[in-house]
């Protein structure tokens, strides 16, 4: 009789978990993936802006990619600080100013006329969504027991693929505007993706629950076991050494993490940068440019889809975040090899984007050690430092560009720096884990 009663108390609670995480995912996630849609949107439109604004202001590749890339000394500046705001004040209220903020600011891109005002603007830019996607990431351990975390990172990234695809066209499109009411493509570019963020305030100031206690949708019972499971979670996981906001942010594991995920940010955003000029190299039209830079990111969401759908698929970080970064150095070669050849040469380009944007819904879970407002820190953190890769590909690639005058020599650099991170990788995955071997030397901040 006692088994029995067990086993009717083992799937009371896991029927509970069923319908909670079904429930929490159903209204969470629309409004996280609208927002981050809108946000990749706005981080995507400078390198589709890039195609005319250059020769339309008369500024250099290297002198653009200077402003392109100051986005992310502004990330790097108030991405702590916003999180911890964030964690005092509420998603919802922070949201809805960032999404305000960026928006306006991206607007006022549209007016650029010097360089010295591109520079500024595209810095407080970075200031603005700074605490967005770390917020999202923190947002979600308030929310979800660890092995759904992979699933939530895995909307994200997926939106990110759908701003990709849909930001292609939509890009190309807004380019195609030129001279309508007088305005310039790259204007119109900069106007339409600002208004986007706008208008999703309402919706976040409405419906964007601020906790899990604040969760209207969520019965008396379910709240309980969503606070039981996350709790005891934290009591296994979380290092408690690292306790405090200075530990989280000098903690050894969270800067080694950051170095790691600063290869991943490198190879993703000057992937992302470059690609629409390697497509525009193969002679096509602004318009169909925007149309064949959506096939890698339909491709993405499709392998993220069956990726994230078992717990099982994303928890060997070797596999899932080491062995990614060796193939998209080796597929940025066999672009380069093939670059005579269009057809081949871009589906290893493909290659390169399914390999960089596989690693980040397994990427967080090797951040569990923290929690609480250390968590908010440590993410913040990490995300901010690591996207200084964003900032040294955004220079350093159209550099190399302008200093071979080869298409293709960015592509072969871009390889390189991925290989590095691919061993960097395999080492701190080998570290971290004899950190949690209790045989192993103290940990870090011990």
């Amino acid at each position: 009789m006692s088994t029995l009663t067990e086993s009717k108390t083992r799937n009371a609670v896991n029927d509970i978990e069923h319908i909670t995480i079904r429930r929490i995912i159903t209204m969470l996630v629309p409004l996280m993936v609208a927002m981050y849609v809108v946000a990749y949107i706005d981080r995507q439109n400078i390198s589709f802006a890039k195609l005319q604004m250059v020769s339309s202001l008369g500024w250099s590749e290297s002198a653009f990619g200077l402003g392109a890339s100051l986005f992310f000394i502004g990330y790097l500046v108030f991405s702590v600080p916003g999180n911890l705001i964030l964690s005092k004040v509420g998603a919802k209220r922070w949201f809805a100013l960032s999404l305000a903020a960026w928006g306006i600011i991206t607007i006022a891109l549209a007016f650029t006329q010097s360089l010295t005002m591109f520079y500024s603007l595209r810095f407080v830019l970075g200031l603005a969504e700074a605490s967005f996607y770390p917020g999202l990431i923190y947002y979600s351990t308030q929310w979800f027991p660890i092995k759904y975390r992979p699933r939530i990172v895995g909307f994200l990234v997926t939106a990110s693929m759908f701003a990709n695809m849909i930001g292609a066209p939509l890009n190309g499109a807004l380019l195609s505007m030129h001279g309508i009411m007088g305005y310039e493509g790259w204007q119109w570019l900069f106007l339409i993706t600002g208004l986007l963020a706008i208008v999703l305030i309402v919706p976040v100031l409405f419906w964007f629950p601020m906790s899990p206690a604040h969760a209207t949708f969520l019965s008396a019972e379910q709240k309980q076991w969503l606070s039981q499971r996350l709790e005891d979670e934290r009591r296994q996981e979380t290092d408690k050494s690292v306790d405090t906001l200075f530990k989280s942010l000098t903690d050894k594991r969270v800067l080694a993490l950051a170095l790691v995920y600063g290869f991943i940010c490198f190879g993703a955003y000057g992937i992302s940068y470059w690609m629409p000029t390697i497509v525009k190299s193969f002679g096509v039209s602004d318009m169909t440019n925007g149309f064949v830079n959506m096939i890698p990111w339909a491709m993405v969401m499709i392998m993220l889809r069956w990726l994230t759908q078992k717990p099982e698929r994303t928890n060997n970080p070797f596999i899932n975040v080491a062995l990614p970064m060796f193939t998209s150095a080796a597929c940025l070669i066999g672009s380069v090899w093939f670059a005579s050849q269009p057809v081949i040469s871009f589906a290893f380009i493909c290659g390169v984007v399914l390999s960089v944007f596989a690693i980040q819904p397994c990427f967080w879970n090797l951040t569990k050690f923290l929690s609480g407002a250390s968590a908010a820190a440590g993410i913040a953190i990490i995300n901010s430092l690591a996207n200084l890769g964003g900032f040294f590909a955004q220079n350093t690639i159209p550099l190399v560009r302008d200093q071979m005058q080869s298409a293709t020599a960015p592509m072969v650099y871009l390889s390189i720096v991925m290989l590095v991170g691919g061993i960097c990788t395999m080492m701190l995955i080998k570290w971290l884990q004899r950190q949690r071997e209790p045989s192993a030397a103290p940990m870090p901040g011990h």
